[in-house]
């Protein structure tokens, strides 16, 4: 089974988008497969080995400028400067992230890739090759690039709104705003499909706990972001990350599926996204016994990867592992053993090795001991070689500076955000028959999650005839601020509750006290209505709540959505994407999938 051909046509409102952004109509989209497989080919016949093996890591680099001086890089890689670490590895790729101070405004981003782009386009003895640059933009919960940047609210409440097309132009919006900047590799969608109500990594971020929704999801994002946003997308995570109790930053987990299980939920989306044409699929860090009864991790497993991703599934794009700096990853070996050992699995990039020195020279050494053959090396440079020139870098490796603030964060894309979240917001439960609000003037407090969150839906309610006092008590409120919100609540008329995984006791809420928040709340006697603004499984425990709606994020429009609901503006179109069980018994359904309510 042979690749599917890379879509090359934009439709009209992504060839201006493209247009503003200094980029021909068509070049984003990609190059045709012929002219991405000649020049491919003929790069890597130029290519000395330690270029060839340069390509194969994606790593970060500190500083909002390619030649910034920072201590942080001397420290980890023994040079000084983005620039620098790019020249010294020969890099195939750089991540971005807020903590290594790559993503500030737009403009500081589209000015530090292409003076990334610039110093790598100077390494090569007899050949130029550009970089993907690359960054975690799920939306929702998970992004890097923020505002203006348009903000969607994620996959979860895309999965509570069943529309491919809403999905779609997410993605590809999206997709034109990190091509305006620079980035051209998303690592998103995520293709997990989270049957599991307790998995504390991946939630939200994924569209569905049905394995045909996120598959059709997925479809859609992909075509989305490679097609209209003219970017490479990257499934995650390889083979299937949404049934797990453990996080796979901290832990190695095993996920209990077995072959059939397996084919039936964690591998459509997959499937999916191959059919669609996906550039890249990303690892997981998780043990599948029924896949690899070895007990090797999804990333260092040639079983999964060479055998069921290439051969079974016939996918021949960029394999990239998850980052090697993640426990899951790292109990078993060390970091040179772990970089060589996902190579010869069938893993093309490696991404954010903790020891770059160590990693670099391990993959090297292995080269010229013949463990790994020199074929292999350049089946994985090959593969990296022409996903550069498909989604159009090697054409167009630098952006129009002048043209950032005509893509990223337009009306035209904030409307479309506002239009995609107001079909996303559940009501859950409305026993009291509070809902929809009456026009008129009341005394509204705003608790729980999250100082801008809380603001952001106070000001909502604000404008539309409010009077209204926040006390924002956080995901571990303190006795003391639970206290002072109950007050308040006695107050105020209403009291609106954000929260946050108040279902997890084991990591965000160890103490129970965003759950004591609202029954606490409940107990005055006041209307109250509970919000659960990430993972919507947080009713499980206290069902005495009559009024309950879901969200699934706390981006702007996300609260803006909520607002229009709460006043009866738009009528409740999203339903549960997931099913949410009873406390403390998974197997019991309280609401099920498709459950939402409407007026």
């Amino acid at each position: 089974m042979s690749r599917p051909t890379r879509r090359t046509v934009l439709g009209l409102a992504a060839a201006a988008v493209a247009g503003a952004a200094g980029l021909r109509p068509g070049v984003a989209a990609a190059s045709n497969p012929g002219r991405a497989h000649g020049w491919a080919t003929a790069t890597l016949a130029r290519m000395t080995l330690e270029e060839k093996v340069g390509q194969l890591f994606v790593t970060y680099a500190y500083g909002a400028t390619a030649t910034t001086a920072d201590q942080r890089n001397v420290t980890a890689y023994g040079v000084a400067t983005p620039a620098e670490v790019v020249a010294k590895y020969k890099l195939g790729g750089v991540i971005y992230f807020a903590w290594t101070d790559s993503v500030a405004n737009p403009p500081q981003i589209a000015a530090l890739s292409n003076g990334l782009q610039q110093a790598s386009l100077a390494v090569g003895e007899k050949v130029s090759v550009p970089l993907l640059i690359s960054t975690d933009q799920e939306h929702g919960v998970v992004f890097r690039v923020g505002p203006p940047a348009t903000q969607f609210p994620g996959a979860m409440a895309l999965g509570a709104g069943r529309s491919t097309a809403d999905a779609r132009e997410a993605a590809a919006i999206a997709g034109a705003e990190l091509r305006a900047v620079g980035v051209n590799q998303a690592y998103a969608p995520v293709a997990d499909v989270n049957v599991n109500a307790l998995n504390p990594v991946i939630g939200v971020r994924s569209f569905s706990s049905d394995p045909t929704l996120v598959a059709d999801l997925t479809a859609a994002q992909v075509t989305g972001l490679e097609s209209g946003g003219g970017i490479a997308s990257c499934a995650k995570h390889f083979p299937g990350h949404g049934d797990t109790h453990d996080d796979s930053h901290t832990a190695l987990p095993t996920i209990d599926h077995t072959l059939q299980e397996w084919t039936t939920i964690d591998a459509p989306p997959f499937e999916a996204a191959i059919k669609a044409g996906i550039d890249s699929i990303m690892t997981a860090h998780i043990v599948v016994p029924s896949l690899d009864p070895s007990g090797e991790p999804a990333t260092l497993s040639k079983p999964i990867l060479t055998g069921i991703l290439r051969e079974q599934l016939g996918y021949d794009g960029v394999v990239i592992t998850d980052s090697l700096a993640m426990a899951g990853v790292r109990q078993k070996y060390g970091d040179a053993e772990v970089a060589v050992r996902a190579i010869e699995a069938g893993c093309d990039q490696l991404l954010m090795s903790p020891a770059m020195d160590v990693a670099y020279n391990a993959v090297l050494a292995a080269v010229r001991s013949g463990r790994i053959t020199e074929q292999r090396l350049d089946q994985s440079v090959y593969r990296v070689l022409r996903l550069k020139h498909l989604n159009g870098v090697v054409d167009e490796p630098l952006v129009n500076l002048a043209a950032v603030s005509s893509v990223v964060g337009t009306p035209e894309h904030y409307a479309a955000a506002q239009r995609i979240a107001d079909r996303t917001t559940t009501v859950v439960k409305n026993e009291a028959n509070l809902l929809p609000l009456s026009a008129g003037s009341r005394k509204v407090l705003v608790t729980g999650y999250g100082v801008a969150t809380t603001q952001t839906l106070a000001n909502r309610l604000t404008a539309r005839g409010a009077t209204t006092t926040v006390r924002q008590t956080g995901a571990t409120p303190s006795d003391t601020a639970i206290a002072g919100a109950v007050a308040a609540a006695r107050a105020n008329d209403l009291t609106v509750v954000l929260t946050m995984k108040a279902w997890d006791t084991a990591v965000t809420d160890k103490q129970g006290k965003q759950q004591k928040l609202v029954k606490e709340l409940l107990a005055t006697g006041k209307p109250v209505i509970v919000v659960a603004v990430r993972d919507p499984y947080d009713i499980a425990y206290f069902t005495a709540a009559p009024t309950y709606l879901a969200t699934y994020s706390y981006a702007d429009v996300s609260m803006e959505s909520l607002a229009k609901v709460l006043y009866g503006e738009i009528k409740p179109a999203g339903k549960l994407p997931v099913d949410v069980p009873v406390a403390g018994d998974p197997s019991t359904v309280l609401y099920p999938f498709g459950h939402g309510l409407t007026w």
